[in-house]
């Protein structure tokens, strides 16, 4: 097995023996670790506390960037929704997971599942109710005011 997810794998089980839940995320950039995450959530209460997102988080930090497409993720579980949609956005183009979603929802970790299966679905008919309010003609726009000033 490759040595970073050895060390995602290895962070993980750290994390279950900790009270924690089992994910772990080693982020790499030319053979070397740059950052590393294990999911939070049962000390920070901070639903975004993910590994991904953690190692995400730490990298951009100390680098001072947003551009992570040199970088290569590998966590021991396939990413959530919310990870996934954090490593599109950094430009990161490839990543490794040990265990499927599919699997973390027969061990009883079944939201990342149920979250991509409501994506595929209209909105109308996900369970999060989203709806748009548009703006007002007296309302400033802030995209345009961004936009402006690129």
């Amino acid at each position: 097995m490759n040595q970073f997810m050895e060390r995602a794998l290895d962070l993980a089980e750290k994390n279950v023996r900790d009270g924690g839940q089992p994910f772990g995320a080693v982020l790499v950039k030319d053979g070397k670790i740059v950052a590393e995450g294990v999911n939070e959530l049962h000390h920070t209460y901070d639903i975004s506390g993910h590994a991904e997102m953690l190692a995400i988080r730490k990298a951009q930090s100390e680098l001072q960037t947003h551009d992570l497409s040199e970088y290569t993720m590998y966590a021991s579980g396939e990413p959530c929704p919310m990870c996934l949609a954090a490593m599109y956005l950094s430009g990161m183009k490839q990543g490794f997971y040990c265990v499927s979603i599919e699997t973390a929802a027969e061990a009883g970790l079944g939201i990342s599942k149920t979250i991509y299966t409501d994506f595929k679905k209209s909105r109308s008919e996900r369970k999060l109710s989203m709806q748009q309010i548009p703006l007002e003609k007296e309302q400033e726009n802030p995209l345009k005011k961004w936009q402006e000033k690129q």
